[in-house]
């Protein structure tokens, strides 16, 4: 029983150094319409998902060359738009046009912060859930 506990002990501490705590702020929020992500996983536009800029979703600890295996990868992360309005997304897709601290949400998700007609939030923060 003390094995297991020990084991146990060290794998959440293995898993708890992984899970990397990051958040960004001043960037922009965009919309797109999703499909098949870079994580491998389609969705919908009726879906929460988020795709993160490419250099910090490919720079994140532990990302390899296979994207469908980034720890990004399906982690919750709290969109907030300057409005104070905020959003609960799944990381699911890389944005490669979007600049470091970006992210473009699913139509829907978007739409938690503003009307589609926006376009374009600037200086949004998010944080890894």
């Amino acid at each position: 029983m003390r094995f297991s506990t020990i084991v146990l002990a060290i794998l959440s501490a293995a898993a708890t150094g992984f899970a990397q705590e990051m958040a960004l702020t001043g960037g922009d929020a965009t919309y797109y319409n999703t499909g098949l992500g870079s994580c491998g996983v389609f969705n919908t536009d009726a879906d929460f998902i988020v795709a993160v800029d490419i250099h910090t979703i490919q720079s994140f600890p532990g990302a390899g060359t296979n994207p469908n295996l980034n720890p990004m990868c399906g982690r919750q992360m709290k969109v907030t738009a300057a409005n104070g309005k905020s959003v609960t997304v799944t990381v699911e897709d890389t944005c490669p046009t979007c600049a470091v601290g970006s992210v473009d949400l699913s139509p829907v998700a978007f739409q938690q912060l503003a009307d589609l007609a926006v376009g374009r939030l600037h200086n949004v923060s998010w944080t890894l859930l």
